[in-house]
Formats: C-alpha cells, structure tokens, sequence
C-alpha cells in the first residue's frame, strides 16, 4: 500500500506537468504507475533503512525519487506550478477516500459470503493501512519547507520579495526539513494534525461495514 501511495502521487506530479506543457517527466519515464522509475535508491532504500535499523525499529523516513520539472515549460508559469505542485497531495487524499469506499463494499460482501471472512478481513486492513498512508503523504506533504510540495503552493501565497526568499531556500536541499524532523517533531505532529482527523472521521464512518470473522469451530 505505501509503493502504490508513493508511486501515484509521483505519477500524479508527472502526468500534470505533461498536461500543463512539460514534458521533462515524459522524456524520462516516470509518466507511468510502475514503481520501479520512482525509486531513488538512497530515499527509498538505504537512509530508511539505516533510520530503522539505527533506531531498532523505532523511527523511518524515505521517499520516492521526486519528478523533474522544467517551469518553464508551462503553458501558464503560476497554474502550472499549483496544479502540479498539488496534484500529488491531492491524489493522496482521493485515495484515502477511494480505499474508504472499498473497505466499506467489502464489508458488504461479507455479509453475503461469510465463508470468505478471512480474506475480506485482511483485505480490510489492507485498505485501512492505504487509508492511513494516503492521509500522511498528503498533509505530510503539504507542510510549507522546502522541497516539500508545501513549499510551492506557499511560494505563490506570498509578497514577491519575501516570496523569493522563502524559495531560495531550496539551495539548502533538504536540510530545513531534516532540521524540522529532528529538532521540532512536536511541530510536526501537530501539522499532521488534519491527517488524524480525517481518519477519525472515517473510522467512525467504515467501523460499521468491519468484517467479523467467525471463531473457529462455532
């Protein structure tokens, strides 16, 4: 659940740029929902796995290989940049919704083959599990440091002087977020904030459709 929630939300920022007139992602193959062209073998494999294993287990953090841009190709330069800086926040969050929907038919469906509880059991908590990732990348996302997409949708909310300041930050790569993640976790539990409530909100909503599944031998 979380290869296909990383990899949609790349393909999201990929195909929006084709759409707005960049073909940058195109060219180099990462229009498409395979995952193996959005893995960047140090964000997605080896600094996760250092954290995990640095922190027996206690802390991880990855990422998958972020699209090339060229804004310049944009048919409309500020549009441009927000369509494609959200599109893939907002997939995110369309799938949380759709893996919502999905619990809920499957929790239907039990009650008309209970003989099949199991299965429909784990594949619940597999759509629970893509909810939940799908709500962290989204807000995750949009938390306003660069590289993160946040930064960009900020970028354009602000005065033109403070505004290129704010994006000169950028040249600092991903220190301004490590510093944040390292130093201020508290500040990032409470951007995520929104994430948990919205998966509050559909809990209560799919609790009622849960698989039960039969004890064994009644």
């Amino acid at each position: 659940m979380l290869v296909f929630a990383m990899t949609a939300h790349e393909y999201a920022h990929a195909v929006t740029a084709l759409r707005q007139g960049d073909d940058t992602a195109y060219l180099l193959g990462r229009v498409t929902l395979n995952p193996i062209p959005h893995i960047d073998p140090w964000m997605s494999l080896v600094l996760p796995a250092l954290l995990w294993f640095g922190s027996s287990g206690r802390f991880t953090f990855g990422g998958a290989k972020p699209v090339p841009v060229n804004p310049r190709k944009y048919r409309s330069y500020v549009r441009g940049d927000i369509l494609v800086s959200s599109a893939g926040v907002i997939t995110n969050f369309f799938l949380a919704f759709l893996f919502a929907f999905i619990f809920v038919l499957l929790g239907i469906v039990s009650r008309t083959m209970p003989a099949a509880g199991a299965v429909l059991d784990t594949a619940q908590r597999m759509m629970v599990q893509g909810i939940w990732l799908n709500l962290v990348l989204c807000f995750f996302n949009l938390i306003p440091i660069p590289p993160l997409d946040g930064s960009h949708l900020m970028y354009h909310a602000l005065p033109p002087k403070a505004g290129s300041w704010y994006r000169g930050l950028q040249r600092f790569g991903y220190l301004p977020f490590f510093i944040l993640m390292f130093l201020f976790q508290p500040v990032v539990g409470i951007l995520l904030a929104p994430a948990y409530a919205v998966m509050r909100m559909l809990a209560g909503f799919i609790g009622p459709y849960q698989v039960v599944t039969p004890l064994a031998g009644l």
